[in-house]
């Protein structure tokens, strides 16, 4: 009944076009109408959802990253500077008369206020995987922010709880020397059925490691899969996790729903609470801008952040059971958390024409003084652009190289893996293709052709439209998966679309043949 119900919900959203998860939380609510209850399997999964989901976070995280002061001190600033102002907002609504309102005191104010600054590790990750942004900058930040208001969870757990790490806590600092281990298990593991199984392991020993030694679960978890990180076969292990972590947050989202039946007050209260959502965002976007990042990046990190946490479920769960907030309000926390879901999956979904048409307005309060990373590379000399330099980029990188020479220039959004192709000697430069700013700052007079090997057909759809946009006269090629997906960049503007498989084969044949032709055997014509 939870796979019925779950993909029912989650292939109704998908046809209207909205994100999937949508559909699970409405599918959890719906099992709880017809009486069905959380059980400990359901949580069980949901919880193995959230470990994998953090672990394959940490397989792609930076440390240097946090310790940038634009997320960790603008984390500590927004949480504080939000905890004081919505204090304020729910401890003046007692004035109204609302009953669950009436008798809240203004710590009980400020501890919901709280368990409302946190936003959602599962929804904004989920949301930039499916947009295909996880390494750009704005996804970075994001993602940064997460881990931040992680580490801000641990301390909360500890101090309210009462949950005290031990003296062995100190023994976890050993692991930083375990990673030739760890390194040598990951290269023994092969490519198959392993390597998987292997991320199991890694993810749950983290957990249950950290746990046993008073710390927090989930961030063992993450710490293992940040180790992990610069290992060769980092990005290989963590496709192969992908889909088991998203069946399992499936759980998750189930999970929420099946909480508890709420009746029409705590309807209308949390979504009188999802008004502050709109404050979370300005309140990003501000201390972002302040810390001097583009207007683009304060406005998408913000938007995707604009959400509230299923940490906000632990906190009011620990509240209930201290005694300091009634029962009611982990419904209404519930609430809260699945409605902003919907709020920021339906917002960011068109948050890249959003940007397009404010960014005017918004451009007026960027800071003169760039970042380093915010600085745009001119792809000097170039003729062809590369966008995309992941598996398919490299190999097309190096089919065009001997033709282009200097002329190709290849372009991604993960700055790390930039640096590892230039220093194999390759021509590539840092830039965000679904950046609009980026196209008007770069000068493409000179570029007669632009390839696209991007993942998602959504974005390579979207970038084709702003290079119209920014009035880009060359030819545009692009690839694709399936039949439908050619349509779609066809009707975008794209002058030429790859079909990756056909064209594959394709490949092999005119190869094999190019080999027979050096034996006399066969002719090659073109």
């Amino acid at each position: 009944m939870w796979l019925l119900f779950a993909f029912v919900g989650g292939l109704s959203m998908k046809q209207l076009g909205l994100p999937p998860l949508i559909g699970f939380l409405g599918a959890g609510f719906s099992l709880n109408y017809f009486g069905f209850e959380n059980s400990d399997n359901l949580q069980a999964l949901a919880d193995l959802g959230i470990t994998l989901m953090l672990f394959t976070i940490g397989l792609k995280l930076n440390v240097r990253d946090l310790l940038k002061p634009e997320v960790w001190v603008a984390s500590a600033q927004h949480m504080l500077i939000w905890v004081l102002l919505v204090t304020g907002v729910i401890y003046g609504l007692t004035y109204l008369g609302l009953s669950y309102f009436a008798d809240m005191t203004l710590q009980q104010a400020a501890l919901l206020a709280f368990a409302l600054s946190f936003s959602s590790t599962v929804c904004v990750v989920k949301i930039l995987e499916e947009s295909g942004e996880m390494k750009t900058r704005h996804g970075k930040i994001a993602i940064g922010v997460l881990v931040m208001q992680d580490i801000f969870a641990v301390l909360f757990l500890v101090i309210a709880a009462g949950k005290t790490p031990t003296l062995w806590a100190l023994a976890l600092f050993a692991l930083w020397f375990a990673r030739p281990i760890l390194y040598r298990i990951i290269n023994s593991a092969g490519h198959g059925e392993l390597l998987p199984l292997t991320g199991f392991l890694f993810a749950l020993g983290g957990y249950y490691v950290f746990d046993l030694v008073g710390v927090k679960g989930d961030l063992g978890a993450l710490i293992l899969g940040m180790l992990i990180a610069p290992h060769a076969k980092a990005a290989e292990l963590n496709k192969s996790l992908l889909s088991f972590k998203d069946l399992f947050l499936v759980g998750f989202f189930l999970s929420i729903g099946l909480i508890a039946l709420p009746d029409m007050e705590m309807v209308m209260i949390a979504l009188l609470l999802c008004v502050l959502v709109p404050l979370k965002f300005l309140l990003f976007f501000a201390t972002f801008v302040q810390f001097k990042l583009r207007a683009r990046t304060a406005y998408l990190s913000g938007l995707v952040l604009s959400n509230f946490s299923e940490f906000g479920l632990i906190v009011a769960a620990l509240a209930v059971g201290s005694g300091w907030l009634s029962a009611q309000w982990l419904v209404i926390v519930a609430l809260a958390v699945s409605f902003s879901f919907v709020f920021t999956s339906l917002r960011y979904k068109t948050a890249h024409s959003q940007y397009l048409k404010l960014k005017e307005s918004l451009r007026q309060y960027e800071s003169n003084v760039r970042l380093k990373e915010d600085i745009y590379q001119q792809p000097d000399g170039a003729s062809v652009l590369l966008i995309g330099m992941g598996r398919v980029g490299r190999g097309a990188f190096g089919a065009l190289l001997p033709s282009l020479g200097d002329e190709l220039c290849g372009v991604d959004a993960d700055p790390q893996r930039v640096r590892k192709l230039q220093e194999d000697g390759l021509k590539v430069i840092v830039g965000d293709g679904e950046d609009a700013d980026m196209w008007e700052n770069v000068d493409t007079t000179d570029i007669k052709l632009i390839l696209l090997a991007l993942p998602s057909v959504d974005d390579t759809a979207h970038i084709t439209q702003q290079l119209r946009v920014a009035q880009y006269q060359g030819k545009i090629a692009a690839i694709a998966r399936y039949d439908d997906e050619v349509e779609k960049l066809m009707s975008t503007g794209t002058d030429y679309v790859f079909n990756m498989f056909t064209e594959a084969g394709a490949g092999l044949a005119e190869e094999s043949l190019r080999m027979l032709s050096a034996e006399g055997k066969y002719q090659v014509t073109a």
